[in-house]
């Protein structure tokens, strides 16, 4: 095992840019090479981000042997058949989510990987931030009670057309897979998988989902109150507890401060550490090292559980791909 983890990226749009970019804040961790279904793009994206090899096929990065860990960041219509190729090539993966289209897909990547020992984890980024954690940390304390609602939004001041990732049906497009995983994956994260869904839903013409409002309800009584859409920006969470709350008024997807009210006390303001998708990358680097097959912080459970919900919410609306 070498000092630095060595890192390849599958795909040079935005986010794997972002990702290139954040990587180096992650101290014992290096970008060495990028893969994309074209030379030109990979070279490209290898000579901006300072990788040291480009490969112009995804059969090409997986065979690399110098590479230690890949990063998924293509549309996730194409999750599954790049990680499948990946993880048969034998290489570990840290996957964006959402995670694949569907449940099935998403456990047959699981199976893949645990048939072969290999480290799997989505890239849900939110619950590797240190605000988040934090907050966990008062919840599970006690700080307000017994949790019994949490509401979370997040929506985008965008008007996509037709082909944008966000509305083509060819890329898996729609409010659900791309915005809704956030709030659901926090509503999940703080509440277990839920026993009742509800959900409702806005269609673009191509079919995919403009706007979604999600009622979850949990074993435990508590309740989740969700929405994901497009055409208005909205990104806050409120997680309440029978004696106080806890608010992610500014972004609770990339959170680095909320508030914390309890009952009968002034509210508290918690700050923490800037967000960033370093906190992933460091998470799958540090599991990687000691061996493990999934991360205790993401753990593969956890985004079947949000598979399986997104599965009943796409049935409800309509949604197939």
């Amino acid at each position: 095992m070498t000092d630095q983890i060595r890192w390849g990226v599958l795909a040079t749009g935005g986010i794997a840019a972002r990702f290139a970019r954040e990587l180096a804040l992650v101290p014992d961790a290096e970008l060495v090479a990028v893969g994309s279904r074209t030379a030109s793009s990979a070279e490209a994206f290898a000579t901006e981000h300072g990788a040291a090899r480009s490969h112009g096929s995804w059969e090409a990065l997986a065979a690399d042997p110098d590479v230690d860990l890949i990063y998924i960041a293509t549309p996730h219509s194409h999750h599954h058949a790049a990680a499948s190729l990946c993880l048969r090539a034998g290489k570990p993966l840290l996957v964006e989510k959402a995670f694949t289209l569907d449940l099935a897909q998403a456990q047959d990547l699981v199976t893949v990987a645990r048939e072969r020992q290999l480290f799997l984890m989505e890239a849900f980024w939110t619950r590797t931030l240190p605000a988040v954690l934090k907050a966990q940390q008062l919840i599970a304390d006690g700080a307000i009670g017994e949790v019994v609602a949490v509401q979370a939004a997040f929506g985008i001041s965008l008007d996509p057309d037709p082909a944008h990732r966000l509305r083509n049906p060819q890329l898996g497009g729609g409010a659900l897979l791309d915005l809704g995983v956030y709030p659901i994956g926090f509503a999940q994260l703080l509440l277990g998988e839920p026993n009742q869904i509800r959900a409702w839903a806005q269609l673009f013409p191509e079919g995919t989902d403009a706007r979604t409002s999600i009622a979850l309800g949990f074993p435990s009584g508590a309740v989740a109150s969700l929405y994901c859409g497009t055409g208005g920006d909205l990104r806050t969470a409120t997680v309440v507890g029978s004696t106080g709350k806890i608010d992610f008024p500014w972004g609770f997807h990339a959170a680095e401060r909320f508030v914390l009210h309890r009952d009968g006390a002034d509210p508290q303001e918690f700050q923490d550490a800037p967000s960033g998708l370093h906190f992933e990358a460091a998470e799958a680097g540090k599991c990687w090292r000691e061996g493990k097959l999934e991360s205790d912080l993401v753990p593969l459970s956890s985004t079947l559980s949000v598979m399986r919900t997104m599965d009943a919410i796409r049935a409800q609306i309509g949604v197939s791909y």
